[in-house]
């Protein structure tokens, strides 16, 4: 093949696509996914399903999706007992897409949007990608989110957005309703957004309540769900977002023609039909979670309080080399967020156990000095 340098953008030059490393080990515990995969049964549901659906193929799916809206209100009614309406629903292929057209709406040049890391690494992305500035208030050293710096810098920056997720990741830390609403109520004087990613928010301890309950007095909050996590359908790419209907308009025209497939929207209407099945092995990853956290703090390590599926631990003097070694003993984890911290994401309770295990063999092996206790 000739030589050939096409012209990519400037800002693109250099950068590796996003994505964590994908290794054929017998324990891969190091993207969130729900351990637990769908039954037999519900398999053979959504085959017949997708299979009857096949039939309309030679059509365009329908644009809005009503159907599926309905039921993720419906879902959400259920799970934290606040009632969206329909026209206050969207879905998109993952929370990612709906990101990117909540950044593509209420972004752009000569706008700027404001979060906290450490956080989700695609927030930078989403920033880059639709030519929005993008400023970043550090979390302070348990990693909650300093709310007078966030509040002075809303009140002088004016974002079009400020991003927070509840839980956050990577460390699994939680905010509380009532500073989630003091960073709403403050976005909404300068006149921007509060997007709050509940990605995880089906992991968090039973009685905590969900952003959802913001929207009644908040119509400038978005709240960003998942299918990828507690549904246990992170093939399925399915995300979704409620929020006021004056909010769902805009992100109706800037998505892509019929971007949601028929087949995913089959998909995850057949996914809601069966969520408590989906959802039965919720209770068992908060244990083994907490577990977790247990088990890493008995060793020595320092851990952040989670309410995710994941544990963010540490701190090491070279993590990559406790990640090589872990993943010597066929457990792969993450290497993400600060400097000397790795996430471990809740596996099955055997999954868990061989982590502890191979954690231990190759702290063993690295010897005390790979620990730096008093980061």
């Amino acid at each position: 093949m000739p030589d050939f340098r096409p012209p990519v953008r400037d800002d693109l030059a250099g950068i590796s696509p996003y994505g964590a490393p994908q290794l054929d080990v017998d324990v891969r515990l190091n993207v969130n996914e729900n351990p637990f995969p769908p039954s037999a049964q519900l398999a053979r549901d959504v085959a017949r399903s997708v299979e009857e659906a096949a039939l309309e193929m030679n059509r365009y799916p329908d644009r809005d999706f009503p159907l599926l809206r309905a039921q993720l209100a419906d879902y959400l009614a259920s799970e934290s007992g606040v009632r969206v309406s329909v026209d206050g629903i969207w879905a998109a292929n993952g929370s990612n897409e709906v990101m990117a057209h909540v950044m593509a709406a209420f972004g752009g040049p000569g706008r700027c949007v404001l979060s906290f890391p450490p956080t989700y690494s695609m927030y930078p992305e989403y920033a880059r990608e639709s030519f929005t500035e993008l400023i970043e208030i550090p979390r302070a050293a348990d990693f909650s989110v300093d709310m007078d710096a966030a509040i002075a810098t809303i009140e002088s920056a004016k974002p079009s957005l400020v991003l927070v997720a509840a839980p956050n990741n990577p460390t699994g830390t939680a905010i509380c309703l009532a500073d989630l609403a003091r960073l709403a109520s403050a976005t909404r004087a300068v006149g921007g957004l509060l997007v709050v990613d509940e990605a995880y928010a089906e992991f968090r301890p039973t009685g905590t309540p969900s952003a959802l309950e913001l929207l009644a007095d908040h119509p400038n909050v978005i709240v960003t769900r998942t299918m990828s996590k507690a549904f246990a359908m992170a093939g399925a790419r399915i995300g979704y977002a409620a929020a006021h209907p004056s909010i769902i308009d805009a992100l109706r025209i800037v998505r892509l023609p019929y971007h949601l497939s028929l087949v995913s929207q089959t998909v995850a209407r057949v996914a809601l039909a069966h969520a408590g099945e989906l959802q039965s092995g919720l209770q068992i990853l908060r244990n083994e979670r907490d577990a977790l956290v247990a088990a890493l703090g008995d060793r020595g390590l320092q851990v952040a309080p989670s309410d995710a599926n994941f544990c963010l631990f540490g701190v090491f003097a070279d993590r990559h080399e406790v990640w090589q070694q872990l993943v010597d003993r066929g457990v792969l984890i993450r290497e993400t967020g600060p400097a000397g911290w790795l996430r471990v994401s809740v596996g099955t309770p055997e999954e868990n156990a061989r982590f502890i295990t191979a954690l231990d063999e190759s702290l063993a092996d690295l010897g005390q000095g790979a620990m730096v206790i008093d980061e």
